[in-house]
């Protein structure tokens, strides 16, 4: 991802940080934590509550808390964390393409030691560690531990049961479910698919369709440079067409290439469109804010983007490490997990509590299933630096029909071969 929807950014722009306005001093009773969860957001709401039990745990010392935007940290990471005004910890996106990256050029710490002294690996099971392990090349799933995360993600099927019931349809477990029920409601004159082409919603969805195709050997290849990747292959084709097929069909509006993440979710919400495709970091929003209607999520038929959720990374340069650690901590307790889990979240090491609310339970338990079935196709952007904005830009070509799914497969594979090359194989 992972991308992520976006939140208000703060008034201070993150791009200006490294031109000054800091002494660099580094007070020992502060904890300078940002992140880029919204307030109602699970994630949000969970670490809210770290914050109160690590202040009364604590005595003395305080965190300074700064909201940030997901993208605002994603395109300034590497000169932040190399100014004075890095932060203590912070939440990153995961990836070769990012926490990877920063690990290559020795922005951040390795927190390998405190991992297996504070028992985290235990609490982290195989795929959902990958993306906090990183090697030598910046290349996720082995080597030294640079982050953890204290959440889980994955994409699924958001639908609006009310205007399925009104349609006489029934929950889309199918590709071919999904297709029929889009088929209706574009008859109908409803615009099926909330999208948001300006930003990762679009992107992901043609890599959605691609891994109805897909088996783990041709995830490995494209994200952990296993084997050769061929971009006019069977998948890649068949998401690309498939994609460009929906929007002929007028299952995706041409216009969507415009709209961003916050405004595809809240088009949804509002009961505008009767499907979503997109990501758990929706759900608590979701289940918070819709009021109008009953909806419901189903899981994507085959192979889904998802993994852990961003992670906790710490610069290499923070003087509270310690202080860092101890938060991390606090957020992986069985009652952080179980708030976190019970606000709309996937919980990562959850307590012995089983949630109460079917929906939090089915969300859980849908994760669940993708982790034993080894389903988890981390994110389409992943691979290369830059590639996020490189796709983000070649399927808004594809929505507003500059370029045809055979041209945008060729772009998307030039970047790819281009910002790999340095990369071992």
């Amino acid at each position: 991802m992972s991308k992520r929807l976006l939140v208000a950014a703060v008034a201070a722009v993150l791009a200006v940080a490294g031109c000054g306005g800091s002494d660099g001093a580094s007070d020992p009773n502060t904890l300078k934590l940002w992140h880029y969860e919204g307030p109602d957001s699970a994630m949000g709401v969970a670490w809210a509550e770290a914050i109160k039990q690590f202040e009364a745990s604590h005595p003395g010392v305080k965190v300074e808390f700064e909201e940030k935007g997901f993208e605002q940290i994603q395109k300034t990471a590497s000169m932040v964390l190399n100014s004075n005004d890095a932060p203590d910890l912070l939440e990153y996106n995961k990836g070769n393409a990012t926490t990877g990256l920063l690990s290559k050029q020795g922005l951040l710490a390795d927190m390998s030691e405190e991992v297996t002294k504070r028992g985290w690996d235990k609490k982290l099971g195989p795929g959902i560690d990958t993306t906090a392990k990183y090697d030598e090349r910046g290349v996720m799933g082995s080597g030294k531990w640079y982050g953890i995360p204290n959440y889980a993600e994955y994409v699924m099927v958001y639908y609006n049961k009310t205007m399925f019931d009104q349609q006489g349809l029934s929950a889309p477990k199918t590709l071919d479910d999904l297709t029929a029920a889009m088929t209706k409601f574009a008859a109908a004159g409803i615009t099926p698919l909330a999208v948001g082409g300006a930003e990762y919603p679009a992107h992901q969805i043609l890599y959605q369709l691609a891994l109805t195709k897909a088996d783990r050997d041709w995830v490995d290849r494209f994200q952990r440079y296993t084997g050769d990747v061929n971009f006019h292959d069977n998948p890649w084709v068949f998401g690309a067409e498939t994609f460009a097929k929906w929007l002929r069909e007028g299952y995706i509006s041409k216009d969507s290439a415009g709209v961003k993440a916050e405004d595809m979710g809240l088009s949804f919400m509002q009961g505008k469109h009767p499907i979503m495709i997109s990501g758990s970091w929706w759900y608590g929003r979701v289940q918070a804010q819709v009021k109008d209607f009953e909806w419901a999520t189903a899981p994507w038929p085959g192979m889904t983007a998802g993994s852990s959720g961003n992670l906790w990374v710490v610069p290499k340069g923070s003087k509270n490490k310690q202080l860092a650690y101890d938060f991390i901590e606090i957020t992986m307790s069985p009652a952080i997990q179980d708030k976190l889990r019970d606000a709309g979240g996937i919980a990562v090491a959850p307590g012995d509590t089983p949630a109460t609310d079917p929906k939090t339970k089915q969300l859980n338990d849908d994760f669940k299933a993708l982790v034993d079935d080894d389903r988890l196709a981390f994110y389409p952007d992943w691979p290369a630096p830059g590639f996020y904005d490189a796709q983000v830009s070649s399927v808004q070509k594809l929505i507003t029909g500059q370029l045809g799914p055979h041209e945008v497969l060729t772009e998307m594979a030039d970047y790819y071969k281009e910002n790999t090359a340095s990369v071992g194989k």
